[in-house]
């Protein structure tokens, strides 16, 4: 049964070593509205999550977090929210694959966020919502700068938000 409608603010590869003003500023406008933040690893600094954490937050740690990160948050994990159920991980290895890998990881989830190759995705597999935010800052894979929101409703859709200048 679907609760209220609500929305995710949804990061991945952050990559930063501080809470800089542009990532601050970045949260505050293009995340500002949403009810729950999901980062799904990769923040390489605490403070990162310690940011994060003072909203309504769930995450996962990624390949390149330190063992101060890892220790605090699962490799994978489900997550239910507004009457479904959202699978978090990372990801691993080569891009080449690493959807399918992933969707491996879960089953009877409506939703799986991951991160991890730098790119974008929002598409439904076999009845699955796969979304990837991309990165918000650093490296894009993509050539563009992303972040990602999941309305939830009477269904949950993905869109990427586009957040370079």
């Amino acid at each position: 049964m679907v609760e209220k409608s609500l929305r995710i603010g949804v990061l991945s590869d952050t990559h930063l070593h501080r809470v800089s003003g542009e990532f601050k500023d970045l949260v505050d406008h293009y995340l500002a509205d949403t009810d729950a933040i999901f980062h799904v690893g990769d923040f390489t600094s605490p403070r990162i999550l310690e940011y994060l954490s003072r909203r309504p937050f769930y995450g996962v740690c990624g390949n390149m977090d330190p063992l101060e990160i890892k220790a605090r948050l699962p490799e994978k994990c489900v997550v239910e929210l507004g009457g479904y159920r959202f699978g978090l991980v990372h990801g691993w290895g080569p891009s080449e694959g690493l959807e399918e890998r992933v969707s491996d990881v879960f089953s009877k989830v409506d939703v799986i966020v991951y991160g991890h190759s730098h790119k974008p995705v929002s598409r439904v597999r076999e009845g699955v919502l796969i979304f990837n935010p991309g990165t918000a800052c650093g490296y894009s894979a993509a050539g563009l700068h992303s972040v990602g929101i999941l309305e939830c409703g009477e269904s949950v859709r993905g869109e990427i938000v586009r957040v370079d200048s």
